[in-house]
């Protein structure tokens, strides 16, 4: 004659983890058991699937470069004895294809005329280019003053963020356009030229060189932090 039963067992404890268990006993003793919180072993996978997320996201957002600038006459080709002064930055995200520009320019002798982003010289820091960026000026510079203050996202993927010839010179499309451009900035062979009535080659002008950014140092600091 056979028996069968069924009775839940205490909570037992292994290390740190409890959990219950049902015991099923027959005559023959044989006692299987079978947890029910199984998941509990899948823990260490999901912990490492979302540290792999992490440090993806981490380095994917890695993509931003900023440049400077220091405006001045000297700066120019022919150099000018203008007192005027400025700084530019252009800040290129090539996962959003953008170039951020911004300039502050004083004491200009004239009153401007236009401004662009110049590219590629012949050689780095030194000589003239032709323009680049929007013609004939980017798009809402303040006109007509001898200070100021510009901000504006050039969006690389249109046609109306270059000068036409650029694009026809540089392979014809934008693609081919936005590497030249950010190619000629990197190599340090552009440079921004502020233009005035007094000058109207350029007033004061500045060859964009690589610059740290908040984001790329804060990010960076997140890694090393994260591998220790």
């Amino acid at each position: 004659m056979k028996w069968n039963g069924s009775v839940t067992a205490p909570e037992l404890q292994a290390g740190e983890r409890r959990f219950r268990v049902n015991v099923r006993a027959t005559a023959k003793g044989r006692v299987p058991m079978r947890p029910f919180f199984t998941a509990v072993s899948l823990l260490p996978r999901l912990i490492g699937t979302a540290a792999l997320l992490l440090g993806t996201a981490t380095f994917a957002h890695a993509t931003v470069i900023s440049y400077s600038a220091i405006l001045s006459g000297p700066n120019e080709s022919p150099a000018n004895a203008s007192p005027g002064t400025g700084n530019a930055s252009a800040i290129y995200d090539n996962v959003a294809h953008t170039l951020t520009v911004h300039v502050d320019f004083s004491g200009l002798t004239g009153t401007t005329t236009a401004s662009h982003i110049h590219a590629p010289t012949a050689v780095a820091f030194t000589s003239t280019a032709g323009v680049a960026t929007t013609t004939p000026t980017f798009a809402g510079f303040p006109l007509g003053v001898t200070s100021g203050t510009y901000d504006i996202v050039l969006d690389l993927t249109l046609a109306s963020s270059y000068n036409p010839s650029f694009v026809t010179a540089n392979g014809g499309t934008t693609a081919s356009a936005e590497v030249a451009l950010t190619q000629a900035i990197a190599d340090g062979k552009a440079y921004l030229n502020v233009h005035s009535s007094t000058f109207p080659g350029g007033e004061i002008r500045g060859f964009l060189i690589p610059t740290p950014t908040p984001t790329e140092i804060q990010t960076w600091g997140f890694i090393k932090a994260s591998r220790r």
